[in-house]
């Protein structure tokens, strides 16, 4: 029988806490189970870890299972022995002859799922009881440095992590649970065709050069004002969209998809602007056009088509203006409890707002605002995409490609990103090169001029590039693109993809 919880009173001391939500005789059932068949083990419906165990020998024991378990040797109390002959706690429970003690009446073998469900369930409990004194704590704290929106940030952070089942002690991972979780990438990456180890771009180019958006990565995509970087952070929040939805059409699990539902925060634009984007792209009509509504019958019913197909796309869009990063964090939670999200994207960083103690340093509080949004990218397990401005500095140089250090107001942006990348077109800038026209004079050199800067365009016109700066899990470099204004879409082009080294 699971112990009442009983909350402490003020006047109470630690010394007279109640016994905290537990099944000390169900932990020993479950155990025996497991050491009578191993294979229970495999058939839980949600993970167990010995972090879920109340009494702490049978957190040890579990631990000393799954290990052995992981190794492919068969688990008894005879093969168990060796491990806890000088177990001090062990010994309390009248030493080796417990172990088989816990294997004498084999009743947990009946219903060892529901066991073992009712110790996770214990655990969450005995966390929310460890949040809520927590919070309780810090709320009667009235001292000067009081800070009651960082506590219910703090506070909702704990809630979710409960939520996701993380228990107090959780926070280390063996060698052996994180060789798993990398097999299992470089599996998926192996299944998806070679080069995507997280979620897709939609870019073949993008993907073969980083892998795919990796979990827990913090990802920048930057560029000077009409470079299309939201336009290209809009494509891959719909291709990972888009390919969840079609996988999950096509039988797929969801956890075996390269897609995933995403959130988009825009600070800048409109949700309705950013789905007249995604509808331009789909039905290869302008968005200006569609703006306008200079459109034709047949351009409508496009239009019509593609937004049915559009209808169940897991793309949520939030488009809150001067969010707080401690606000955008709290709606991120619920998105990912509500929807399981798989990635995130802001546009753009600098759009956000500090905790309002860095307010009197903006370089300050631009630091505060990435950190918070790395911060974010590991507590969901899940890649950030942040898009940032970058100084005036470029406009000055011959040479208008960016470099990290053009990166807007912090060098801690770079320091916290585990991938920058540049957005670059150079026809943005050789269009406003444009010399006189032909036309209004019949200058000689006039004509030869415009002529070669035509030239020139026609080269450029469409071309993009996607410089690599920086990467943690890889080489940095350019990937070519294609870029189709008209209804802002970024491509793949057909000839090499992209350069091995950037300078």
């Amino acid at each position: 029988m699971a112990t009442e919880i009983t909350l402490l009173r003020p006047d109470e001391g630690e010394g007279d806490a109640r016994t905290l939500p537990s099944n000390v005789e169900a932990e020993a059932a479950f155990l025996g189970a497991v050491l009578i068949d191993n294979r229970v083990i495999e058939e839980l419906p949600k993970a167990l870890s010995p972090d879920h165990f109340f009494e702490p020998l049978h957190a040890r024991i579990y631990e000393r299972i799954l290990n052995l378990v992981d190794r492919k040797a068969v688990v008894t109390p005879v093969t168990l022995k060796p491990y806890f002959e000088a177990d001090e706690g062990l010994k309390e429970m009248g030493g080796i002859t417990y172990l088989a003690r816990l294997t004498a009446d084999g009743q947990g073998l009946l219903a060892p799922q529901v066991l073992a469900e009712q110790i996770y369930e214990l655990a969450l409990l005995r966390e929310l009881v460890s949040v809520g004194r927590t919070l309780v704590t810090d709320a009667l704290d009235t001292s000067d440095d009081v800070d009651p929106m960082g506590q219910i940030e703090r506070a909702e952070s704990a809630l979710y992590r409960v939520a996701e089942g993380a228990a107090t002690g959780n926070e280390t991972k063996n060698f052996a649970a994180a060789t798993r979780q990398s097999i299992k990438l470089i599996e998926q990456a192996l299944n998806s065709g070679g080069h995507v180890s997280g979620v897709t771009t939609g870019l073949n180019s993008v993907n073969e050069k980083i892998g795919g958006l990796k979990n827990s990565d913090l990802l920048i995509l930057a560029g000077r004002p009409g470079m299309g970087k939201t336009s290209l952070a809009t494509n891959m929040a719909f291709n990972a969209a888009n390919r969840y939805r079609r996988d999950l059409a096509d039988g797929i699990p969801a956890e075996e998809s390269v897609g995933s539902p995403v959130a988009f925060f825009s600070l800048e634009m409109s949700a309705d602007q950013l789905a007249t984007r995604i509808l331009a792209e789909q039905s290869g009509i302008s968005s200006e056009n569609l703006r306008m509504g200079k459109i034709s019958r047949e351009d409508f019913q496009a239009l019509s088509r593609a937004s049915q197909e559009l209808a169940e796309l897991p793309l949520f869009i939030d488009d809150t203006p001067a969010l707080t990063i401690a606000a955008l964090r709290a709606r991120a939670r619920r998105l990912k409890r509500r929807h399981d999200i798989g990635f995130i994207v802001v546009d753009y960083l600098q759009l956000l707002q500090g905790s309002g103690r860095a307010n009197d340093n903006r370089v300050n509080e631009i630091s505060e605002i990435s950190r918070g949004l790395k911060t974010l990218a590991k507590e969901l397990d899940i890649p950030v995409m942040a898009l940032s401005q970058l100084s005036r500095a470029v406009e000055q140089r011959e040479d208008k490609k960016p470099m990290l250090s053009d990166l807007r107001e912090s060098g801690s942006i770079e320091q916290d990103a585990d991938i920058v990348l540049f957005v670059y077109r150079e026809d943005y800038y050789v269009a406003a090169k444009e010399p006189k026209r032909p036309v209004e004079t019949d200058d000689a050199k006039v004509h030869e001029a415009h002529a070669s800067w035509a030239a020139e365009m026609e080269r450029v016109y469409g071309l993009a590039e996607l410089i690599v700066a920086k990467q943690r899990h890889g080489s940095t470099g350019k990937v070519r693109m294609r870029f189709e204004p008209r209804i802002t879409r970024f491509s793949d082009l057909a000839e090499d993809s992209y350069a091995a080294d950037y300078d």
